[in-house]
């Protein structure tokens, strides 16, 4: 089920292979346990192909070709088996540069990003070198069934600095077996009569020193039902039983790909800390997407400012897998409100506002997630709140939801110092109604670092710390 790549997850270049193969059986009788030698039959064929000569790994968007099997034989014949791995990047192509053309100056711009990632396609050589023999027809009568599935490939290794090509593809056709193996595991285990279950690998990051890893899962099965096999690998890999890791909502988002829902992820990443004296920062733990006003085709200007706040909370816990429904929409968040008794039917499709003590509700009518609710008389006080906040974001790490008068913020951090009493909270603001543009976003202070008079001086606040659910 599980492959370790135990590489620093942060450090050097991941190399990631997918491709598609075909897995046919031909069953010539639905005996359960013939059936399972036959399909057995098949995966080893299939690790043999991955070993043999005929192998290929091309790099995506570049011309560069190698044969692992081959001697790490490669085109262009500047790619020695010997050459450092990170050497593949000045064969990558850019957006922006001509589409043939040699060395592509990639090595300038790849340490932008904490991880660099190399997309390698597998790929099998169908013809064979030497003459062609003449096809030979036969015709047999027989009754059998025939089993036919796509194997989804997708392995990933991370290579340092100092790793050559030949290290690298030496891995990466072990992880192409290995992952082949698990498969075999997953196919036979929940494959039922002549009905083939397809495997699906997922990538996982764990906390150091573990690294990056692979799973193998049965697709179509949802999380609910295969709690034994994370309870199994949180055992496997000493992790606490309270919160997880193996859903696949956990599953590890690769720098170079983008969300498909088109929400920004995470935009304080890209702020620098604040200084302060003897002072620590405590923040968000995991992912989150910004909600703000004008999204979704949903002109909330004016009055929906809880409402995206609320919606940053609910994406939180789905990111890092707590719950597997999707952000509730404005009028999905006042028909919970309704179906709590707090508001009238009326109030579904209204624009009116709502605060911590809704959110609160919401929360917990739809997530079944419970929530602290902290009450500020004056704002004077939050400069107070210290080390309340950072506890929070140490033990809970969620985001915080704080209501004063008519203005909603989420709160994703605390800088403050215990020795001086100084703070800082990093704020994402709701009340945004430009395009998601992180870099507009960051510097106009829409995700920023904010001091104690950002808040109303005089007007009470009161904000809802969600608390994580314990579960596996």
């Amino acid at each position: 089920m599980v492959f370790v790549d135990s590489h620093p997850p942060y450090t050097g270049t991941i190399l990631r292979v997918r491709g598609r193969l075909e897995l046919k059986c031909q069953l010539d009788s639905t005996d359960v346990s013939l059936m399972h030698k036959a399909i057995s039959g098949t995966f080893v064929t299939l690790r043999s192909q991955v070993k043999s000569e005929s192998c290929v790994l091309t790099v995506c968007d570049s011309p560069v070709i190698i044969w692992p099997n081959k001697g790490v034989n490669a085109t262009p014949e500047e790619i020695t088996p010997n050459a450092l791995c990170e050497d593949i990047h000045l064969w990558i192509q850019t957006d922006e540069q001509e589409s043939f053309g040699k060395k592509s100056g990639k090595k300038k711009n790849k340490k932008s990003s904490a991880v660099s990632v190399i997309n390698l396609n597998l790929m099998m050589e169908v013809t064979k070198p030497g003459p062609l023999s003449a096809p030979i027809l036969s015709r047999t009568l027989q009754s059998s069934h025939f089993l036919s599935a796509t194997l989804p490939m997708d392995c990933v290794v991370r290579t340092s600095c100092n790793d050559t090509i030949k290290d690298a593809c030496e891995r990466l056709v072990e992880a192409l077996t290995h992952q082949l193996f698990e498969m075999e595991k997953v196919t036979l285990q929940h494959t039922k009569g002549t009905t083939l279950l397809v495997p699906e690998p997922l990538h996982f990051l764990l906390p150091e020193p573990k690294g990056l890893v692979t799973v193998v899962y049965p697709a179509g099965v949802p999380d609910s039902q295969l709690e034994t096999q994370r309870k199994e690998l949180h055992q496997q890999f000493e992790l606490p039983d309270d919160r997880p890791f193996f859903r696949r909502a956990n599953a590890y988002h690769f720098p170079n790909e983008p969300y498909r829902d088109g929400y920004l992820r995470n935009p304080h990443l890209l702020l620098t800390h604040p200084t302060l004296d003897d002072g620590k920062v405590y923040l968000v733990q995991g992912i989150y997407s910004y909600h703000h006003y004008m999204q979704d085709r949903m002109d909330d200007n004016g009055w929906g400012c809880a409402y995206r706040s609320l919606q940053t909370i609910c994406s939180w816990f789905q990111q890092q897998g707590y719950v597997e429904r999707s952000v509730p929409t404005h009028k999905e968040i006042q028909q919970a409100l309704v179906d709590v008794g707090d508001k009238q039917t009326s109030f579904v499709g209204s624009r009116q506002w709502i605060g911590s003590i809704e959110v609160q509700a919401v929360l917990n009518q739809l997530l079944e997630v419970t929530s602290k609710i902290m009450f500020v008389s004056q704002g004077s006080e939050l400069a107070s709140k210290g080390r309340e906040l950072a506890n929070h974001f140490l033990t809970e790490g969620t985001p915080i939801m704080i209501g004063g008068g008519v203005l909603a913020h989420t709160i994703l951090g605390v800088a403050w110092s215990e020795t001086t009493g100084q703070i800082r909270y990093l704020i994402l603001d709701p009340h945004y109604t430009g395009a998601e543009d992180l870099q507009v976003i960051t510097d106009k202070g829409w995700c920023g670092w904010k001091g104690p008079d950002f808040w109303d001086q005089t007007a009470y606040y009161n904000l809802c710390l969600p608390q994580k659910p314990k579960l596996i």
